[in-house]
Parts: structure tokens; sequence; C-alpha cells
């Protein structure tokens, strides 16, 4: 195979070639480059709908990549250390999804931790595979569940030395990172494969001194969302797998869920952001380094708020910690994290990615600049001033050890009721109910309902959580199995 440079855009070149040609198109998509909907081209421009159009030979196929999209799987592969990559166009969920049902299929066991994103647990309903959960541990007073024991992970393969695989968050929403490279060593030493949840974790790549990424500590598979860290389109991702995968059976799999219309805007972003990176990379994530760690520095010295950082590291659960996660508790000025996200919002015009019961998370990234860090700074200074009050009736547990009764796929076919929320204690819950983001279940099918649960979601809601998942919109009823 002929070397490429990490200075070419496959794609992007093509389509830059492509719109030279002047192909009159008798093809979909039906728009025929803006033509036919102006104002979808006042809005996007008419470079972007030009790009946006079919597989066609010079431009190849992303279910059978043979040329220009191989060539960008293949610098991908080379960027990320990886010996396979493959573009992916349905956002991380499908690369988690494909990543699991690669490696397991029903009936057999998975390991994996029980605050996983809702893409892991939508892939065991699909495929049928039984969860063997690794309960992490959970900080009591950041109210955040941490990562996993390698000790914990040990008991849990000696019990079940037929599962397939161990699936590791690696980093969580909130930063903390797993001793991955122990895990993948146990896992391996178990005929096990190690497979990363890394949708947070695409500067690990590049930057320097940041947590080792999955591929570096030999894990099999991983789920990278490019377009998280990485700079590109919101739904571009990557799925990365190591030496010991078949690249075909992979595609296989992606091609059961993924679009065989793959949009080219979202492709030609992954293969532009991939360049960047491999090319700039290393100096930008030194840069969103260097604002992460000036803007915990200004927000505890605010007074109340605690943006924690690698002062957590205790060497097991709390491995290592990525320090561009600006991750703040806001417990101590009496307000939830939820209130603060809201406040920043309707007060201060200040979108940050998420809050939740004790936390908020101001994503920091390439894009971001010193002037904005001090607006953030400024925004909780005048929050903590006008809105703080007493914490005393905040509950503070994040993490609900679950019941699990029935397999995740056995009880969202089920036959099921739907009953009011609080009649449903003691019953099993046939589908999913979280907060998003950041898409953690606090139910997922087949799990027991339990009294500290109902108390959480009704808690979650009150202080204004987005709520998803339920047939039910308002989260009134629950659907339930029947006679279980």
């Amino acid at each position: 195979m002929r070397k490429l440079s990490q200075e070419r855009a496959p794609i992007y070149e093509a389509l830059e070639r492509f719109k030279k040609m002047r192909v009159v198109p008798f093809d979909v998509p039906g728009h025929k480059r803006g033509r036919g909907n102006p104002e979808l081209t006042a809005l996007l421009g008419e470079n972007c709908v030009q790009m946006d159009v079919n597989s066609m030979k010079p431009l190849d196929n992303l279910c059978h990549p043979i040329s220009v999209i191989r060539d960008a799987e293949v610098l991908a592969a080379e960027a990320f250390h990886a010996a396979h990559a493959f573009l992916m166009v349905g956002g991380t969920t499908s690369a988690v999804q494909s990543m699991i049902l690669s490696v397991v299929k029903r009936g057999e066991k998975i390991i994996l931790p029980r605050n996983v994103h809702r893409s892991v647990m939508g892939a065991l309903v699909l495929c049928g595979a039984i969860p063997i959960y690794v309960n992490p541990a959970c900080d009591e007073k950041l109210g955040i569940p941490l990562g996993m024991s390698v000790s914990d992970v040990k008991k849990a393969i000696e019990k079940h030395p037929d599962a397939k695989a161990v699936l590791v968050n690696n980093p969580t929403y909130y930063g903390i990172c797993s001793d991955l490279r122990s895990i993948v060593k146990l896992a391996h030493e178990h005929n096990m494969l190690c497979l990363a949840d890394e949708a947070h974790g695409t500067h690990f790549y590049f930057g320097e001194n940041l947590p080792v990424s999955a591929m570096d500590a030999g894990a099999d598979m991983a789920a990278v969302s490019m377009h998280k860290s990485g700079g590109s389109l919101t739904q571009s991702s990557l799925l990365l797998a190591g030496p010991a995968m078949t690249e075909g059976h992979i595609r296989q799999i992606i091609n059961l869920t993924q679009t065989t219309s793959g949009s080219y805007l979202l492709l030609s972003s992954l293969d532009i952001s991939r360049r960047n990176l491999a090319l700039r990379g290393k100096e930008s994530f030194a840069r969103v380094v260097d604002l992460a760690e000036y803007a915990r520095a200004e927000i505890n010295a605010i007074g109340g708020y605690y943006a924690y950082s690698k002062e957590l590291i205790n060497g097991d659960s709390i491995f290592d910690f990525d320090v561009t996660k600006l991750s703040v508790n806001t417990l101590n000025i009496g307000l939830a994290g939820i209130e603060v996200y809201d406040l920043l919002r309707d007060e201060y015009d200040i979108q940050i990615e998420f809050g939740d019961l004790g936390n908020i998370l101001a994503y920091i990234s390439i894009g971001d600049r010193i002037r904005e860090i001090e607006r953030l700074v400024s925004a909780l200074y005048e929050v903590r001033r006008r809105f703080s009050k007493s914490k005393s009736d905040l509950m503070s547990h994040e993490y609900i050890d679950p019941q699990v009764a029935v397999s995740p796929q056995d009880a969202f076919y089920a036959d099921k009721e739907s009953l009011p929320i609080r009649e449903t204690e003691g019953r099993v819950c046939s589908e999913f109910v979280m907060c998003y983001p950041p898409g953690i279940p606090i139910l997922a099918p087949g799990e027991r309902i339990t009294k500290e649960i109902l108390d959480y979601i009704e808690y979650a809601k009150e202080k204004g959580c987005s709520m998803t998942g339920p047939e039910n919109p308002d989260i009134e009823r629950l659907n339930v199995l029947k006679g279980v």
C-alpha cells in the first residue's frame, strides 16, 4: 500500500476536484446543489450545499470504500495509532454500538461499568448480550461515579470467565480515567477483548502529558468523538480497531445500521479535522490545557465552587485525570449543577455542556479563547453573588447501584404495562430513563425500580434536568414488565 502524507485530506480534495467538473446531477439529493431549496442555500451557503452530494465513483462509497474514503481511513488509523479506522456518520453512538455488536452476541457476557452512555445499553438491547456490571466507586463529596477499580474488574473476570470483553469509559464525562493499561492486560490474560468508549478522549492522541489513549494502552477497539474535542462537524466520529480485530467483519457490522447515504459534509469534516490534529494537535491541545488550568484556578479563587483536577488521583478508581475537562462542583453555593447550567444560559448567555445534580462541565477545546474563559469566570462569580443559598436541601449522590432482574433485550421487547411512576416501585423497568446530557441511564431495561431511584428522578425533574428515554414524554408514567 502506498504511503500517504498526513498533510493530505483525500475526501476534501476529491470534493474540490468534483466541484470543478460541473457535473449535471440526475441523482440524489433532490435539492440539486441547492437550486431546489433556496432557503436552505441561504442558510448554509452555496459552497456547503454544492458539497452535499451522493456516493459516486469519483467520491467512493462509505459502505465499501476503495479509493478516497479508504485513503482517509488509512490516514486516520495512522494518526490515531490504530490498525484500522472507520469513518462514522451516525455519531459516536453508532461507533459504540458497532464496537459492541462486533464482539458479543445474544447470551454472551460483557463486563462494563454501569455509568455507561445510553448507546452502550442500546447495543445490548440490539444484540441480546448480558451485562456484567462493575459498579464504580462514587466520590461522596462530588457526587460523581469514578472509574473502574482494577481489583473489581479482576473479580468480575474471575467470576465470569466466559465473558467475551471488558468495556471501559476512558475518560468519563467528568475527566476521570481508569487504569486502562492494567485493565487491557487483565482482559487479554483471560482471553477477553478490551473496548474503550473514548468519546471524550480524542485529544489523548495528540496532546502531551495527558492520560494514555486507548490504542496506546493496547485496547482492541475504541469509539472516538471527533466532533467533541477534535473539531469536526456534529455527528461525525471514528471507530478505531487494533491488530487483533478483523477489518472486514467490523465493516459488515457497521453496515448493518449505518446509513448507505453517508454525508460528504461529515466525511470531509472528519478528513480535514484529522489533518488539522495530525499537523497542529500538539500545540493546539497545549493551549487548551493552559486555558483549562487558568479557568480552574480562577473559579476556585471565587470561593464556594470546586473545579477539581489531578489532586483527586488515587492510583485506582481515579488513576488519572483529563485536565482539559473543566468540571466544577456547585453544591457549596447551595445550587445544583443543573441550576447553575440554567442560570448561565438564561442570565448570561453562556451555554455550557451540561449540569447534573451537583456539577457542571464547561467544555474547553481548540476553538476557545481567553476572552470566553474570562466571561465564564465572571458569570460564575455573579451567579454565586446573586443566587447562592443554603446547601442543606441538596441531594448529594449521583450514582445508584442497579438491581438487574432481566437482560436489557428481553426486558425491552417483553410484554409490558404503563403505570403511574410512583406505582412502579418494586417492578422491572422496560425502558430507559436518563438525564441528557450526559446520557447515562438512571434506569435501563431489565432493572428493578426502587424508592431511591424514584426519589432521584423526582428530584432531578424538580431541579430542571432534561429527562429523556421513556415512552411517556412527561415521565409521569413508566413501562414495566407484566407480572414482574
